[in-house]
């Protein structure tokens, strides 16, 4: 087969649900400038800061990511003020912070773990409106930049402040992907009126939903398999077990739910440039409520 990774997902109409990156906690640093395919350390962001800052993140559930704001971007090499945002994203513990710094070293002084946790650490002040993050990297993929900066510069222009491009988040073909702080839940195949919808609602839209990063990956299927019998319903109601065997409500309701990992051919890439292969995908079989 040929054609893009994403044109091809979207023919083969490869479910979206379980495809989420998995993170309790998502850092976004703001850095203009060109992106490399591994943003975090092909970009002007001083190496040793980069490599810093991954090692603080790796093994706490954090996420880190680049942002800029949609339109030309500039080729900066000089200090400037960077928006910085941090977002938890565990239900019961789902809050979005922002600050502005002058030196992005002042990051190695977080507690990444402590933010994983859902724990509030200092970061700046609170930011009660959703943010989104259209992915473009594509120096990553080349279907990120084709199909996401033009849903990234139109939500923006409707949105100021509230829609930033980000690095790779996963799932290039699924493009335009997006996330959604501080709920974390992410998106594919996002037209400027499915992003619109994803700033305007309070509930979760569930078309073209990834999942929820803050689950596993068959957690994520479950959470929407339940959702999908009962409708958008408000993000913090849902809870579900680490291998998303259980899923429970805020009210006491139960589900068991059965999640296999199954095979979806044909081969196709799975990000341009790569070799064919088969991928899998979870699936929930059964959803039964229990309480």
């Amino acid at each position: 087969m040929s054609g893009s990774c994403s044109a091809l997902s979207a023919a083969l109409a490869e479910p979206p649900a379980g495809t989420a990156s998995v993170a309790t906690a998502w850092l976004c640093v703001e850095q203009p400038g060109p992106w490399g395919s591994d943003a975090l350390r092909d970009s002007h962001l001083d190496d040793g800061l980069a490599a810093e800052l991954s090692r603080h993140a790796e093994g706490s559930g954090v996420r880190i990511v680049l942002i800029r704001r949609p339109g030309q971007h500039a080729d900066h090499h000089h200090a400037q003020p960077r928006q910085v945002y941090l977002a938890s994203t565990r239900p019961g513990a789902c809050w979005l912070e922002s600050t502005v710094l002058t030196d992005p070293k002042q990051l190695l002084d977080l507690d990444f773990h402590a933010a994983a946790a859902g724990r509030h650490v200092g970061l700046g002040s609170r930011v009660e409106e959703s943010l989104l993050l259209v992915c473009t990297n594509g120096r990553r993929d080349v279907c990120c930049a084709v199909r996401g900066r033009p849903v990234a510069g139109a939500l923006a222009a409707a949105n100021p402040g509230r829609v930033w491009e980000t690095t790779h988040t996963g799932g290039h073909r699924f493009a335009p992907t997006a996330v959604l702080l501080p709920t974390g839940y992410l998106y594919g195949r996002v037209t400027p009126a499915d992003g619109q919808r994803l700033l305007d609602s309070a509930d979760v839209v569930l078309a073209g939903n990834r999942g929820r990063s803050c689950w596993s990956r068959p957690g994520q299927v479950a959470e929407l398999a339940v959702r999908e019998q009962h409708g958008e319903l408000h993000p913090e109601l849902l809870s579900v077990s680490p291998n998303g065997a259980v899923v429970t409500h805020s009210d006491g309701r139960e589900w068991a739910v059965t999640v296999t990992e199954q095979p979806q051919p044909p081969a196709r890439p799975a990000s341009c440039g790569k070799s064919p292969s088969v991928p899998s995908a979870f699936v929930a079989d059964t959803v039964v409520r229990t309480r």
